[in-house]
């Protein structure tokens, strides 16, 4: 009598076991890839926790003029500023401004303290690595910037001389690629500083010799002095600027990319470039 009960459980478990294989194999694989994700916490809910929220915190250095900067009034202001704003309206959450050090702008990106970065921040492929970039939204170059009485007009004049720049910056990363010139001025002579301004005041001074930074920051920065300056015909570069968030972040990245693409066909984009540099420069 048992053997009759155990054969009989065995036959209702293939049973089972049969039935179920025959389940999942009309599953669609869609549904299946989706359940296996669910279970192991891959889905990407990046744009869903932002929407739930209510809101998107964008990090910036805010002494980056003219992308985000403190006017008179100390209220964060700028080109991306307004360019997030913007992005933000379409995508229907509000947007906080967070300044950070940015030095430290992926240590805030991936504790989840931010969380986009945003602020004339240049692709390059060691922080491709780091970051899912959105769609480049403008291009720029690595100039390099002396006073007019220098004597220095080509990067071979900038041999021992002492030259500025902003510390984990992308213009730190451009020197450092052309090992001929960053080799004939010696790390020893390259001063690094937490932004852009400081540098510049230490050029008036004459503290350092040149200057190596952001095309769109340094015409805007000097425009109302530009008789003291000279900008180098050769450069470091060429580059694009972007929106950075986490690598895990794809879906908050469609969206992003989804409402600038937007701003440039409704004529956003090219309004708030024109208020800023005077022309559309939008990629």
């Amino acid at each position: 009598m048992k053997r009759i009960i155990g054969l009989i459980l065995v036959a209702v478990v293939l049973t089972m076991v049969f039935t179920a294989c025959g389940l999942t194999k009309n599953v669609p694989d869609a549904e299946r890839k989706s359940d296996t994700a669910s279970e192991t916490g891959n889905v990407d809910n990046s744009f869903a926790v932002i929407k739930a929220k209510g809101k998107i915190i964008v990090g910036l250095d805010d002494s980056f003029p003219p992308m985000g900067f403190r006017d008179e009034k100390n209220e964060i202001v700028g080109f991306d500023i307004d360019m997030a704003k913007a992005v933000a309206e379409i995508m229907g959450v509000e947007v906080e401004f967070k300044p950070i050090v940015w030095d430290n702008k992926m240590l805030e990106l991936n504790g989840n303290n931010i969380d986009l970065i945003w602020n004339g921040f240049t692709v390059t492929p060691e922080r491709e690595s780091q970051v899912l970039f959105s769609k480049p939204y403008l291009e720029n170059r690595q100039i390099i910037i002396v006073l007019k009485d220098s004597g220095i007009t080509k990067k071979a004049d900038l041999a021992g001389k002492k030259v500025g720049l902003q510390g984990g910056s992308s213009a730190e990363d451009a020197l450092k690629s052309d090992e001929k010139t960053f080799a004939s001025i010696g790390e020893k002579n390259v001063k690094r500083y937490e932004d852009n301004l400081t540098a510049l005041m230490d050029l008036d001074n004459k503290r350092i010799d040149a200057v190596v930074m952001d095309e769109v920051v340094c015409k805007y920065q000097i425009s109302k002095k530009a008789e003291k300056y000279i900008i180098l015909d050769e450069s470091f570069g060429e580059e694009v600027y972007a929106v950075g968030a986490r690598l895990t972040d794809k879906a908050l990245i469609v969206e992003i990319d989804s409402a600038l693409a937007k701003l440039k066909e409704n004529g956003k984009a090219a309004e708030i470039s024109k208020k800023w540099f005077g022309s559309d420069i939008v990629k």
